[in-house]
């Protein structure tokens, strides 16, 4: 994913692989308004009737706009629509659905809203209610509320990969490889990491209890773990054999070029042999930070372009001149979790020769969204542009394919080996 700050650009991929570039306007004006309501218009129909290409949308909604009532249906009667149906539809629902009360005005409101942009057939522009917009936002800013454990499948069974320093789950006891079997009393069997995930996640203060299995024990282990709030640390760092420098970067969040700054001068004064950067499974953040970490290895010329399809509106970023590592041999780990911000880096760095990239295709996220912030806290991105490396490619949806693959399979998973970090230091030793 990768985003902008409320003055950069962004981009993010499948969980979230974006590029965006949020504009946080407010949503008011009769411009903004309008655009809502066509969102909102061409959603309703789609949701209801599941036809991607009916005209059938919503008849009639009203805005407050200073004090003035807006009546839609006399505002668009130049797009000749029929308003009169998506107002029948609309009280149907109300009318008729068997939990009629247990829905509100905000959920048909938004519902119609989140229909509308998903009708566009695009999975990287998305609705996000004010709810899943702070909660996205936290995460960007290198947050969220939980306990503090890394998660996986291993084995086929939901296993812990680490908890975090300092975290709920370290301090409760949790340890790496302990197998998760139940959440909250669920199953966790067959259970998607990322449903586990959000069973896990959830308000400070708040309890969730496990039931788990740990390799050694006769019994099975409960914990109560109260959740709080997580700091993300995307930057990691570690001198390993022969002096080699491995340096991973997990998320491109608010806070990612600061730590990285630090981390860059604590291991030149290691002296490195060279350079490992570990982007796997990184799906992206600001463009902002992947701009200011590429600049570490360029010393000039473009890092990023984005193409609007438009002479007019295309846009360069080049470097920063800060090419501290442009010495150094480097070696970038990629695969398919590999994405936006992640591949921008990857891209550039393979495009000037500064890097060998090592492992398996990268996601191929190579889209731009715009974000723009309503003025109830809802967000809406929307793809406007596409990016292309260096050299001009755009690795929408082929991604990146690495100079030397090596594929990590479950297997090598499973029992905790990494052929593609060991491939990267064979290559550094080569060298």
């Amino acid at each position: 994913m990768i985003l902008k700050s409320p003055t950069k650009l962004a981009i993010e991929p499948p969980k979230n692989y974006l590029l965006t570039k949020p504009k946080f306007s407010t949503g008011k004006g009769p411009v903004n308004l309008l655009i809502i309501i066509l969102l909102i218009i061409t959603f309703i129909f789609g949701v209801l009737f599941g036809l991607a290409n009916s005209q059938a949308l919503l008849s009639y909604f009203f805005s407050n706009q200073g004090g003035k009532v807006i009546n839609l249906e006399e505002a668009y009667k130049y797009k000749q629509v029929n308003f009169n149906e998506l107002f029948e539809i609309w009280d149907l629902i109300k009318k008729n659905y068997l939990k009629k009360d247990q829905i509100t005005e905000n959920q048909l409101f938004y519902g119609a809203v989140a229909g509308s942009v998903a009708s566009l057939g695009d999975p990287y522009s998305i609705f996000l209610t004010p709810e899943q917009a702070k909660e996205f936002n936290q995460e960007l800013e290198g947050s969220f509320e939980g306990i503090g454990a890394e998660i996986g499948i291993k084995n086929n069974v939901l296993t812990v990969i680490s908890a975090l320093p300092g975290s709920p789950a370290e301090k409760a006891g949790l340890r790496s490889k302990d197998q998760i079997l139940t959440i909250d009393n669920q199953q966790t069997m067959e259970m998607s990491v990322d449903y586990a995930v959000s069973l896990i996640r959830g308000k400070s203060g708040t309890t969730v209890n496990l039931l788990v299995r740990r390799q050694g024990e006769n019994e099975l282990l409960k914990f109560s773990i109260e959740r709080a709030k997580i700091e993300i640390a995307s930057v990691k760092w570690r001198m390993i054999e022969n002096n080699i420098a491995y340096l991973e970067i997990t998320d491109f969040n608010q806070d990612t070029s600061k730590k990285f700054k630090q981390a860059v001068n604590d291991i030149l004064l290691n002296n490195p042999k060279g350079i490992i950067l570990d982007l796997r499974y990184n799906p992206g953040g600001y463009l902002e930070t992947a701009i200011d970490l590429a600049s570490y290895w360029v010393k000039e010329g473009i890092i990023v372009k984005e193409d609007y399809g438009d002479p007019v509106k295309n846009n360069e970023y080049t470097a920063l001149g800060n090419a501290k590592l442009n010495n150094y041999k480097t070696v970038i780990l990629i695969n398919s979790g590999s994405a936006s911000a992640a591949e921008i880096v990857a891209g550039a760095l393979q495009d000037y020769q500064l890097a060998t990239l090592v492992g398996e295709k990268t996601f191929g996220k190579g889209t731009i969204q715009d974000l723009t912030q309503l003025s109830d806290g809802s967000e809406i991105k929307l793809t406007i542009a596409r990016w292309l490396t260096p050299k001009g490619k755009s690795i929408e949806e082929d991604g990146i394919t690495p100079d030397v693959e090596v594929n990590l399979t479950k297997e090598d998973y499973d029992n905790d080996r990494d052929p593609q970090l060991d491939k990267a230091i064979e290559i550094l030793n080569e060298q």
